[in-house]
């Protein structure tokens, strides 16, 4: 029987009676199992509460991330409400320059193409707050749609100024060469059309209309042209004839002296000549004529 006990001896470090200590096996088998166990609970329980408190930092710093791209969704909406915005704003810019445009096309009749777009004009939307039950996964798809709809709008628009600009550079050029301002101020002696000849007494068809004024007065180009002619003539005098492109031509008449050369380009101001009487003519003055691809017409319709 002794040897299923165990005697310990506890010897103290001062000088004291040593101490004897006796333990069966099974009582120290059952200590064993029992520190054993909680050795292992005690480190159970440590690692759960390290890996449930880095879990609980993990959450929070996660929900930290999540508060901090939630503020920046927001603000990208936003973003992108203030930009269809924009957009919405650029096509009404874009329909009001197409109006003007129109009214400056039914006098040079330079065709405008239609705006670029699904629905043209273009269908645009308008900026606005997003819908409480649009979140997570479905507010980014959201995002995603309109940022898409968005650059196809703006690429639209962007082809549509383009179209726009193309037009307004033709229109400009076309404008810079039509007749448009007096080519000498004076009183208009006598209209476009048919009248009394003042050297016959016959009635005839005047192919423009004449200016009388004081002799050397300045004579301008009512327009951008190229002098294809200048000479002088028995009847018209000093001639002098400017074409404007476009079927778009020029002729004054009568002029005391030309001071432009055949192929010469003239802007709309420049000097060309000045008021005479040369030809067959009652007095000083200038006779103006427009010719519309070859036909003479009533330079009133391009006067101001």
């Amino acid at each position: 029987m002794r040897n299923n006990f165990y005697t310990f001896l506890v010897i103290p470090q001062k000088k004291r009676s040593v101490k004897k200590v006796t333990a069966s096996r099974r009582l120290l088998q059952f200590l064993i199992v029992f520190l054993s166990t909680i050795s292992l609970l005690l480190t159970y329980f440590a690692y759960d509460y390290f890996t449930i408190k880095h879990k609980t930092f993990e959450v929070r710093h996660l929900q930290e991330l999540t508060e901090v791209q939630q503020q920046k969704i927001d603000q990208l909406s936003e973003k992108i409400g203030n930009f269809e915005q924009k957009m919405a704003d650029l096509q009404q810019t874009d329909s009001k320059i197409r109006v003007l445009a129109r009214d400056v096309n039914k006098k040079t009749r330079v065709a405008l193409r239609p705006a670029i777009g699904k629905n043209s004009p273009q269908a645009l939307g308008v900026g606005g707050s997003m819908p409480d039950d649009q979140v997570g996964k479905t507010r980014l798809d959201w995002m995603n749609q309109h940022v898409d709809r968005l650059i196809e709008d703006a690429n639209a628009q962007e082809q549509s100024f383009r179209i726009l600009m193309e037009f307004l550079k033709k229109q400009k050029s076309i404008l810079a060469r039509t007749p448009s301002v007096w080519p000498s101020r004076g009183c208009v002696s006598s209209e476009f059309g048919f009248r009394k000849s003042p050297f016959t007494g016959r009635k005839e068809f005047h192919k423009g209309i004449d200016i009388a004024t004081l002799p050397g007065k300045e004579i301008v180009s009512p327009a951008d042209g190229i002098i294809i002619s200048e000479s002088h003539e028995p009847n018209m005098g000093n001639t002098i004839t400017i074409n404007h492109s476009n079927g778009i031509s020029t002729i004054y008449a009568h002029l005391l002296k030309n001071i432009v050369r055949r192929g010469q380009m003239v802007r709309r101001g420049d000097i060309v000549g000045f008021v005479g009487n040369s030809g067959r003519s009652t007095g000083p003055h200038v006779h103006y004529t427009i010719l519309l691809n070859g036909v003479a017409v009533n330079p009133r319709t391009y006067l101001p």
